[in-house]
């Protein structure tokens, strides 16, 4: 099934970067073509691009992958006992998947990309534990954040290409305050650019704390996006390198609130200014930078459709009603792959 949306006459403006090796495209979007990948009964918010597969975590135990050639596609379920798994983190390797549940118990699986093998990896007991996000730096590190069990971020890592995780202790990491937490919405709450990591938190405080030497130590920056209450503050985060980053977020309880709910940083997230405030979309569950853009376009999945931002226009283009979106990855800068509510979706910029 595939849709289209028109907004203006098309215009391409192209420009070198740095190097002849780096053309960074700075195109202006004026419509998008979506095709359905797969429509199942399910909540997505956990996906990633892997060659020609864009695998998923999903809730009801349910993960996998979608071709997106002529392979056919594979589900997967992972029962324990009575519980109902909702997977709301996913990360890789070149060997394995790994796929990590909300609530208690934490649970961490590890997928052999051949479907050869499904292991739990790691496993935490607390009635507080809720991991909301997990990224690998290479083959061997790995990371994931999680609200707090005490004072401080849970915040676990593996060097052993996933084998077995460590969570480190409260008195190596920041101090979150009373009602700070993360929201696991899209699997963006923590990002990896070189050598350096970010977390983005919400709820009482929103907060970005950024680590230069992979979470030993930690800076902490304020950002004028709506928080205080257990709802607010930054759903979403990324980094198009180690200088510019975007957030965004906003009310959950009132998803239509559009005021400081989006900012961008030129300075590794020092310092953050609010855009386009008051206009465009309210709550937001995911952006991403286009690649290749030279951190000067986004991509938001928003509450009421999809929206796009240059920095050239300084405003935001809607480019779709569609709804119901939760997270979204770029095959390149021309194709994403979007899911949320009972979809994967395949999205072409133009």
């Amino acid at each position: 099934m595939k849709k289209y949306f028109f907004l203006i006459p098309l215009f391409f403006l192209f420009y070198n970067c740095l190097s002849d090796k780096n053309i960074i495209i700075n195109h202006k979007i004026t419509k998008i073509s979506i095709d359905t990948l797969l429509s199942e009964k399910m909540s997505c918010r956990a996906i990633l691009i892997d060659k020609n597969k864009v695998w998923f975590a999903a809730n009801n135990g349910n993960y996998g992958y979608v071709s997106l050639d002529s392979m056919p596609h594979f589900k997967g379920l992972i029962a324990k006992e009575e519980l109902k798994l909702e997977f709301r983190s996913i990360a890789q390797t070149s060997k394995h998947i790994f796929i990590m549940s909300i609530g208690n118990p934490a649970l961490l699986y590890r997928i052999s990309k051949d479907n050869s093998e499904v292991k739990l990896v790691y496993q935490e007991n607390n009635v507080k534990v809720f991991y909301d996000s997990m990224q690998f730096l290479n083959d061997d590190e790995g990371f994931a954040v999680g609200d707090p069990t005490e004072n401080c971020p849970s915040f676990i890592k593996t060097t052993n290409g996933g084998e077995s995780w460590q969570k480190i202790p409260c008195e190596d990491l920041p101090k979150f305050a009373e009602g700070e937490a993360f929201f696991a919405t899209s699997n963006t709450n923590l990002i990896l650019k070189d050598d350096s990591m970010w977390m983005a938190s919400g709820g009482i405080k929103s907060k970005i704390y950024r680590s230069l030497d992979k979470g030993k130590t930690w800076e902490i920056f304020e950002t004028p996006i709506v928080q205080g209450g257990s709802m607010t503050g930054i759903f979403t985060a990324d980094f198009y390198d180690q200088e510019n980053g975007f957030i965004t977020g906003g009310n959950y309880q009132i998803p239509n609130l559009n005021s400081k709910n989006k900012a961008i940083t030129s300075n590794g997230g020092k310092t953050w200014n609010l855009i386009d405030d008051n206009r465009a979309f309210g709550y937001a569950s995911c952006a991403q930078y286009f690649p290749k853009s030279g951190g000067k376009s986004i991509i938001v999945l928003a509450n009421t459709g999809i929206f796009y931002y240059r920095q050239k226009d300084k405003k935001w283009k809607k480019l779709s009603n569609e709804s119901d979106l939760y997270t979204i990855r770029f095959i390149d800068e021309k194709t994403a792959v979007a899911a949320g509510k009972n979809k994967i979706l395949k999205i072409t910029f133009k």
